[in-house]
């Protein structure tokens, strides 16, 4: 018997044990906000420990914790070195998610198993890729074969608020910096560009006044209104640009939150809004912020008693393939071949992701892991998100082959 028939053999014998681990994974809530994540990782720390390995923590102090927004985050990094001369090959899931929201027809929380799926928050992004990358590690280690280099799991816990606190804080305290990186993905594709985006939050400042004299009043609002259709209006402009990354097509803006006045008949002394700016890899995000500040100050130019401020909330980079990613590829889609039996794609996306910091330190990383076709069918971040299992074991079979391809002294 050959590695590879070997590898995909340890998976299938191991694969009850996987699913109940992912289901372990599931039932520990980290909605996010509030983000209390610290709980999780612990839970994750304690689960590594049967196999054998030591999860170093590393937790974000508090206070920055709770300047960004949440309320605890610790890192979690499991180091297995190998003979020296070979690369070191990280894996990369968030554990961090968004609330489960209403209309669930099973737990959010529950790991509930019906019909070959597993239904729950993060079932298909991204903590299914915790079993994947777990236990396609030690499919590895099983075959008791020679291995270079070294593998590390990074186990992270801010991709709903931009990463900057996650990957990028073990990047930042210099922590780690491997030669390659997989990020929780979908198994039939491979994520290998995204959109950069820019959020800012605008606030209006008018003056209040009485509903019956609104004279007396600047009408926060009514400013809000002209910066609205000054936002909306650049719609057609935005099409007019197109990427050339396969999977990506045009930027994007919108105002997704509006808050501000006082009673139905006051004048709105204060509107705040925020706005998202997808921009496509080949965009200057330092020339878009810079655009759409004078967009939005323009508008609003010369209103009397109108004052506006405007404060970025997140400024996230594309991810561009980057040397190397190229490897990572082309071993991915050769195994992918041969588990699931079809070529699966490798192209862009517009969703953006925690990635991108790997490729921000200059580091190669694509996105892949357990998942459906698209995104839709997961049902991810909606009301019932679930994953096929049949999906889970092919995608740990595809890294674990893709592992030996890079780790395998000969």
């Amino acid at each position: 018997m050959n590695r590879q028939e070997q590898l995909s053999q340890w998976i299938d014998a191991h694969f009850d044990e996987e699913v109940a681990l992912l289901q372990q994974v599931l039932r520990v809530p980290t909605d996010t906000p509030p983000g209390n994540n610290a709980p999780h990782a612990d839970t994750v720390a304690e689960l590594l420990k049967a196999y054998g390995w030591q999860a170093e923590k590393h937790a974000v102090p508090e206070q920055r914790v709770r300047d960004y927004g949440m309320e605890s985050i610790t890192n979690l990094i499991v180091r297995r070195p190998y003979a020296a001369g070979g690369p070191t090959v990280a894996l990369n899931a968030h554990g961090d998610v968004v609330p489960p929201g209403d209309g669930w027809t099973h737990p959010p929380y529950g790991g509930v198993i019906e019909n070959g799926y597993i239904y729950g928050r993060a079932a298909a992004v991204s903590k299914s890729d915790f079993a994947t990358y777990i236990f396609a590690l030690r499919a590895l280690e099983a075959l008791g074969i020679p291995l270079k280099g070294a593998a590390e799991l990074h186990f992270t816990y801010d991709e709903e608020f931009g990463g900057l606190l996650g990957p990028g804080w073990l990047l930042e305290q210099k922590l780690t910096k491997p030669d390659f990186v997989i990020a929780a993905g979908f198994s039939y594709n491979i994520v290998t560009a995204h959109n950069a985006c820019l959020q800012l939050e605008i606030t209006v400042h008018g003056k209040s006044g009485h509903g019956a004299m609104p004279e007396t009043g600047h009408d926060a609002l009514q400013a809000a209104s002209k910066i609205l259709n000054a936002i909306y209006g650049q719609l057609p402009e935005l099409k007019k640009i197109k990427s050339k990354v396969p999977g990506i097509d045009s930027p994007t803006m919108l105002v997704g939150r509006i808050d501000g006045g006082t009673n139905t008949n006051v004048v709105p002394g204060k509107v705040v809004m925020k706005m998202d700016r997808r921009m496509i890899p080949e965009e200057d995000p330092v020339a878009v912020e810079a655009q759409v500040r004078a967009l939005i100050e323009d508008a609003v130019r010369g209103e009397p008693g109108i004052r506006i401020e405007i404060r970025r909330l997140l400024l996230s980079h594309a991810l561009r393939p980057l040397p190397g990613s190229e490897k990572l590829v082309a071993s991915i889609q050769k195994n992918a071949r041969s588990v699931i039996g079809e070529d699966i794609p490798a192209s862009g996306t517009p969703l953006y992701a925690d990635a991108r910091l790997y490729g921000e330190q200059g580091i190669p990383a694509v996105l892949y892991g357990a998942g459906p076709r698209s995104v839709p069918e997961s049902n991810a971040k909606k009301a019932d998100e679930k994953l096929l299992l049949d999906d889970l074991r092919k995608a740990t079979k595809v890294v674990a082959l893709t592992l030996l391809d890079f780790l395998a002294a000969a």
